[in-house]
């Protein structure tokens, strides 16, 4: 454990800002795994509605650092092409 009062706080932060990034991500995972099974199911109302909400989580939390940009725009860019491809078939 830290001595110095200051190491001590960012230990505690760091306990703490583990908690929500960890909880946050978990979030994020369900969400689009949501959309998974919705498409896996050939659910094509239920994967666009599913998408809709994990699409502004998606954003948010690239925004915020939790994930690269990069990953959160590959995301979307695929769940929407199967939800697309889905809808056309």
């Amino acid at each position: 454990m830290a001595n110095i009062k200051s190491a001590k706080k960012r230990a505690k932060q760091t306990i703490v800002r583990n908690a929500r990034n960890n909880s946050q991500r978990s979030m994020l995972r369900t969400s689009v795994k949501k959309v998974l099974k919705a498409l896996n199911a050939n659910d094509a109302e239920g994967a666009a509605a599913a998408m809709t909400a994990a699409q502004p989580l998606l954003d948010r939390f690239a925004a915020r650092g939790l994930i690269h940009k990069n990953k959160a725009a590959r995301h979307k860019s695929r769940l929407n092409a199967r939800i697309k491809a889905l809808k056309a078939a």
